[in-house]
């Protein structure tokens, strides 16, 4: 069973080609600034035992359906092919941030799952409308496939009541939905099952700090989400490349109040100009502690406030959970940046946790520990793997005869 996972952002895609059972891929890319003159895509043919073949392509890619149909181009074209034609598709797994309460588990894609998908892009701006773009191309470019929905917000319907309601008028939940719902499920839910599997304990309790340009961590009882950072959309928590995280309320009324501010331009301001943008200038945290490096005050302090929340919702999920069995870092950040996962780490031996410095600035794609040996607690480096989970998911989904999507 050929499985092409697709992972639709604002301006790029992700994507990987499973030739199912095998959990190695056939190939994988990313399309990156789609909409821009310089759209770059970074291909990559896995051909063991041969060295894999790596391809890029700068060219002019005006919106999503151009971009999947160059994928096409790389998957049936030249001597990097890999399929014949678009019908050697059996399944195509997408990944769709937000699932309200409607999807608690993946679902195959029917028109009253698109309008679904539709009527929640209000709260996830930024990703639900990429998602439901990806979904619309693909069902043109790939017609035999069966397309099936991958839930960020599914692993988080776990989510007991106390966790997830605000302290809000209760019709505002029962009639509209206002909730948490929680973001980056389907990488918490990787990583977790990594570690409690490295831990030898299904009972595991396990902290997972998902660092990327959006952040998210989530604290997880026995395979299952019990808390998370994230809230009604993926604005909430933690400092992020381009998102705020957590601020008081009373900052919102005052910009509109007395600066002047729109709700528009609040929530320009709040998604897209603050986190570690707001503070530094930069997005990216590579940049950021290169200016930390160079001596920029205030990098320096905005990495440390980056570290310290972090540090704080670890002691915050140590207590939900009444105790810890390891600390997970895993994304882009969480996987590479050693001084992020040292400032998240400091002062938290009381819990248990002691980082072990040679082995966090070590470097490796596999699990690894960065706890000092004698450690209570494991410190976990996990690389993510969205597309293999999306992959497992959809494999289940199909091979299962749940109760049928909706239609």
């Amino acid at each position: 069973m050929n499985i092409f996972v697709v992972n639709s952002g604002s301006s790029s895609i992700k994507y990987q080609l499973f030739r199912w059972p095998a959990e190695q891929p056939v190939c994988s890319g990313l399309i990156e600034r789609i909409g821009l003159p310089d759209s770059v895509i970074s291909h990559t043919v896995f051909s063991a035992p041969a060295e894999p073949q790596k391809l890029q392509r700068i060219l002019e890619l005006p919106d999503h359906a151009a971009g999947l149909r160059e994928v096409v181009n790389l998957l049936t074209e030249g001597e990097a092919r890999v399929i014949q034609d678009p019908n050697d598709i059996d399944v195509i797994g997408h990944r769709v941030v937000h699932g309200g309460e409607e999807f608690a588990a993946t679902t195959l894609v029917t028109p009253a799952v698109k309008a679904k998908i539709k009527s929640l892009f209000a709260l996830a701006p930024l990703h639900n409308p990429a998602n439901y773009l990806g979904i619309e191309v693909a069902e043109q470019l790939f017609p035999r496939a069966k397309q099936v929905a991958v839930f960020d917000t599914a692993f988080h319907q776990t989510l007991p009541a106390h966790a997830y309601r605000y302290a809000l008028p209760a019709a505002l939940y029962h009639e509209h939905g206002i909730r948490a719902y929680g973001f980056h499920g389907t990488s918490h839910k990787y990583v977790a099952e990594q570690a409690a599997a490295y831990l030898l304990n299904p009972a595991a309790r396990i902290i997972t700090v998902h660092l990327g340009n959006g952040s998210s961590i989530t604290a997880v009882q026995g395979g299952r989400s019990v808390e998370t950072s994230m809230g009604l959309g993926p604005m909430g928590g933690l400092v992020m490349g381009t998102r705020s995280g957590d601020i008081d309320p009373s900052i919102i009324f005052h910009l509109i109040n007395q600066l002047g501010y729109s709700p528009e331009q609040v929530h320009t301001l709040l998604n897209k100009q603050s986190g570690m943008l707001g503070l530094t200038g930069f997005s990216d945290m590579r940049d950021v502690g290169q200016a930390v490096a160079n001596g920029d005050a205030e990098a320096t302090l905005a990495l440390h406030l980056y570290g310290y929340r972090i540090r704080k919702y670890i002691g915050a999920y140590a207590a939900v959970l009444g105790g810890l069995d390891a600390v997970v870092f895993t994304a882009g950040v969480g996987e590479n940046d050693a001084e992020v996962r040292r400032l998240a780490c400091d002062g938290l031996a009381f819990l248990g946790i002691c980082l072990d410095e040679a082995r966090n600035q070590k470097r490796s794609r596999s699990l690894r520990e960065i706890n000092e040996p004698a450690a209570p607690v494991k410190v976990l480096v996990i690389p993510t793997n969205e597309e293999l989970e999306i992959a497992r998911q959809c494999v289940a989904l199909l091979t299962a005869s749940p109760p049928g999507p909706l239609s």
